[in-house]
């Protein structure tokens, strides 16, 4: 996962690798579309990860979308990813604690197996109450 979100790619490769010129990249960063990493010397340094998202900006565009639109459907796209992925941590707690929840119910049958004595061996010791008037 590391190597995919590594900077690695300079503005020329990664503007070539997007088919696209590399003022367009630095658009694109201006709109807030995509940000590249930048080096200490301020060098835009760019990963695999920014390169996709310019192969998405490139898909929606050719599909006839303007820039603010573009922006709002990758904005939606993250959202649904997290969003996406929430349900997924809360499928996983839910499972978690239904494991639990089953395992503290058989751990409770089984103390109360050891508890509890059949009727036919129980002793029972009756007192009479009698009251005197």
């Amino acid at each position: 996962m590391e190597h995919y979100t590594k900077a690695v790619y300079v503005i020329s490769v990664a503007a070539e690798l997007a088919g696209v010129h590399p003022q367009t990249l630095r658009i694109y960063e201006r709109k807030g579309l995509v940000e590249p990493a930048r080096t200490s010397g301020g060098s835009r340094r760019y990963s695999q990860a920014d390169i996709d998202q310019l192969n998405r900006i490139a898909e929606l565009t050719e599909s006839g979308l303007n820039l603010a639109s573009v922006q709002t459907v990758l904005e939606l796209e993250q959202k649904v990813a997290e969003l996406s992925e929430a349900v997924r941590d809360r499928d996983r707690l839910i499972d978690q604690l239904r494991a639990e929840a089953e395992a503290a119910v058989r751990d409770a049958h089984q103390s109360h197996r050891r508890e509890l004595v059949p009727l036919n061996q129980q002793l029972s010791i009756y007192k009479r109450n009698r009251r005197i008037f």
